[in-house]
């Protein structure tokens, strides 16, 4: 047996990026997806993919089957949030996995240059959505004992340059995990997260193509991590897919690097 099979996991930022390779893993491993995203246009493109992989029909703008959902939801409004909820229930039944994916690093700028609007954006998509998902998905969760993972990142923990405030959310985050997984114990649901370092993803790609530098980032990626290269995404993803399963039953409260060993110090790059 599959070892995620037949749970529901409520994937929000499941379109592109890590959430999409996580979207191709737990349906490797028998789960049932429903991609939460506000952009339609990545949506269409991630369905359809899917649609490929899983060898099921389906229209790639809207359901899969039974195996994979997308619905469009801004995660930053609790209406929409609810809605999403909501949906999930009327066409599952239940919910098993709530994964707080989505997520955004810009600006790339040091605190005293981000104005509020900025701060405010950051800290509703990739902080308050936990908030909302959280208070609509309790109850679901309670029913299935189920588990909550948020992807949070390294720069949480030991910073980074020129992200203050995207830094703080993911700072925020790791504290959330763990104060929520002393929350809800008592209900049998496990709060974890995943702290990612460099990872190549779209929006990585974009970021590296906007530098002055651009020409040596690959190497400055790869010389970060102990390991000694800049994974994909699906790294991530094989560890998300551990932490949702029944075989982390008892870990609660983890922020899981999955970074390469980037946390463990600075390394010489031999030429």
């Amino acid at each position: 047996m599959k070892i995620l099979n037949e749970k529901v996991i409520f994937l929000t930022g499941g379109s592109r990026g890590i959430g999409l390779e996580c979207a191709k893993k737990y349906r490797e491993a028998g789960a049932y997806v429903v991609i939460v995203t506000n952009d339609a246009v990545s949506l269409k493109e991630a369905m359809a993919l899917l649609a490929e992989t899983t060898g099921q029909p389906g229209e790639a703008t809207g359901q899969l089957g039974e195996a994979v959902s997308g619905l469009l939801c801004d995660v930053s409004r609790p209406l929409e949030v609810e809605q999403a909820i909501r949906q999930t229930l009327q066409r599952y039944g239940r919910i098993d996995v709530i994964h707080n994916n989505a997520g955004i690093a810009h600006p790339s700028k040091p605190l005293e240059e981000t104005d509020e609007p900025e701060w405010d954006r950051l800290f509703a998509i990739n902080l308050k959505s936990i908030l909302f998902t959280t208070q609509y998905g309790l109850e679901a969760l309670k029913s299935s004992a189920g588990s909550i993972l948020n992807t949070s990142s390294l720069v949480g923990e030991i910073g980074q340059e020129n992200h203050a405030a995207y830094a703080a959310t993911k700072g925020a985050i790791n504290a959330l995990t763990k104060s929520m997984a002393l929350d809800y114990a008592r209900y049998k649901i496990r709060v974890n997260a995943v702290a990612p370092a460099g990872v190549w993803t779209p929006l990585l790609r974009e970021w590296a193509h906007a530098q002055e530098n651009e020409g040596t980032i690959a190497e400055y990626l790869d010389g970060i991590h102990a390991l000694g290269y800049c994974p994909e995404g699906d790294v991530v993803a094989d560890a998300c897919v551990f932490l949702a399963s029944d075989q982390a039953r008892f870990i609660t409260g983890a922020i899981l690097p999955v970074s390469g060993g980037a946390e463990l110090g600075y390394r010489r790059i031999m030429k």
